[in-house]
């Protein structure tokens, strides 16, 4: 099966940039300082609403009704409840399988969040911390919560497969996106001795998430393993006779691809697009298959601004100057090309997952966010945007 999905980002999983209203009344930067800024009461209250509203059954019709097959689910560590102050989800899981197997869609369940945190990101979880991989209980915690997972969905129809860990950051991309910079802590002393995953220690967790794995699903689910934003250092590890039903994740973000030095031109993104995305992907696929599980048509050119690979408001940006000056056709047209040019990069390898589904952000009103629409894959479809015919 050729995957085309979208993710169902900051439903289960929070981001701030993406719902700042969540976080309303607090000075929370990310999921783990929430619950400490609120009452029990009301941290309980909002996070119930929030689950419940932001993504229904309703949804599942029309991510089936825009052409796609397959939706990746961001989870936390603490979805079964187990990890208090957090409240757990895993009844929301259980909705989204009856839902995606009512609409003949397929769930990738990605462990997003690990305690301690594998990035430092918010989406990690908490921001300018990356201690999880130092810590021993922490990660057979993780070990046995994919455990836990695959005897609770292995052999449903909806599952498509499992990533054990999301993102683990490694050396090049840490000082690349200067991860304690872009996301300072907040409590510093529980961020001493934060520090990229090593390639040895995630060699190692991914064989040992892959037995414990394994033996509880079906024979077609597949494993999917996070290339930890190195595409090329995995051929002799998955190439392993014990691996069966392996596909390695990459995300790939022109905003990234800015941080690397492409110039924020339609031009230079489509050179980029050809000469890395299309053909590094087409090397992989050759001994692994491959999907983009994260990409989107967001890019500094049509926001007006160098974003500096993607950094917001929340990251102490000012967008307040800007106006939304580029024609609606314009826009249309560019994001349309990216859009077919990205998708024709994946073709090369087993398919993509779209970041995301939708937000809630008001980018018509909010100068701080014009240019951010494009993220919402409901309104890129609504707009014209993104080409779902291709």
């Amino acid at each position: 099966m050729y995957v085309k999905g979208v993710n169902l980002g900051n439903w289960l999983v929070l981001e701030k940039w993406m719902s700042p209203a969540l976080f309303d009344g607090t000075t929370a930067e990310d999921e783990y300082h929430l619950p400490q800024q609120l009452s029990p009461e009301v941290y309980e209250a909002r996070m119930k609403i929030h689950r419940s509203e932001y993504i229904t059954e309703r949804d599942f019709a029309t991510i089936k009704r825009i052409g796609l097959n397959t939706v990746r689910i961001p989870i936390p560590y603490f979805i079964f409840g187990d990890r208090p102050p957090f409240i757990g989800c895993i009844e929301e899981l259980d909705k989204a399988f009856s839902w995606a197997e009512k609409y003949d869609l397929q769930i990738l369940i990605d462990l997003h969040t690990a305690p301690m945190s594998q990035n430092g990101f918010d989406n990690g979880g908490i921001c300018g911390v990356c201690k999880w991989s130092q810590t021993p209980e922490e990660v057979e915690f993780v070990l046995n919560l994919l455990e836990k997972l695959a005897k609770r969905y292995g052999q449903r129809k909806g599952l498509f497969g499992i990533t054990p860990i999301n993102e683990p950051v490694t050396e090049e991309m840490w000082v690349t996106m200067d991860v304690p910079g872009r996301y300072p802590p907040v409590d510093k002393e529980m961020a001493a001795g934060s520090a990229p995953n090593t390639m040895e220690f995630l060699r190692q967790f991914y064989s040992d998430a892959y037995d414990r794995i394994r033996p509880n699903v079906a024979p077609d689910k597949y494993m999917v393993f996070h290339d930890a934003f190195q595409l090329h250092a995995w051929k002799d590890f998955l190439t392993q006779p014990k691996f069966d039903h392996v596909m390695l994740d990459t995300h790939q973000y022109l905003m990234m691809a800015e941080a690397f030095g492409c110039e924020r031109t339609p031009e230079s993104y489509f050179k980029y697009i050809q000469e890395h995305y299309a053909a590094e992907i087409a090397k992989v696929q050759e001994y692994v298959p491959v999907v983009c599980g994260e990409w989107c048509l967001f890019n500094s050119y049509a926001v007006g601004f160098d974003t500096k690979g993607g950094q917001s408001v929340l990251n102490g940006m000012d967008f307040s100057s800007n106006t939304d000056s580029m024609p609606a056709e314009v826009k249309r047209a560019l994001y349309r090309q990216l859009g077919e040019a990205q998708l024709d990069a994946w073709k090369n390898g087993s398919g993509y997952f779209y970041w995301s589904y939708k937000l809630l952000l008001d980018t018509v009103n909010e100068p701080n966010w014009i240019g951010w629409d494009c993220w919402d894959l409901g309104k890129s479809v609504d707009q014209g945007w993104f080409p779902t015919e291709h």
